[in-house]
């Protein structure tokens, strides 16, 4: 570890923002989940849950501050995963 590098230290109130949407997140799934949206139910769960996932990795895994080819990579692993899920509803819809 080479003493140039930067540290992110992140200031409370970016912590307290992260904090509330997270919480925010977490009261819209309870919410959700009384609904009946049909069909809808899963994919409105994954994308509040990877919407959550994505803030804990910005932020707290200081993925904002990494270079492009993390970025990328990240990017790529969501979008991949994203391909996979919808090629297992595809199979369990048309079976």
């Amino acid at each position: 570890m080479s003493t140039d590098e930067k540290h992110h230290i992140l200031s409370y109130k970016t912590l307290a923002l992260v904090l509330g949407s997270l919480l925010v997140l977490t009261l819209v799934t309870v919410g959700v989940s009384y609904l009946d949206l049909g069909i809808f139910n899963v994919p409105v769960a994954l994308t509040i849950a990877s919407t959550k996932a994505t803030i804990v990795l910005l932020f707290f895994m200081h993925l904002k501050y990494e270079g492009k080819v993390i970025t990328y990579s990240f990017i790529s692993s969501v979008i991949f995963l994203a391909i996979m899920i919808t090629f297992t509803f595809w199979d369990v819809a048309f079976r």
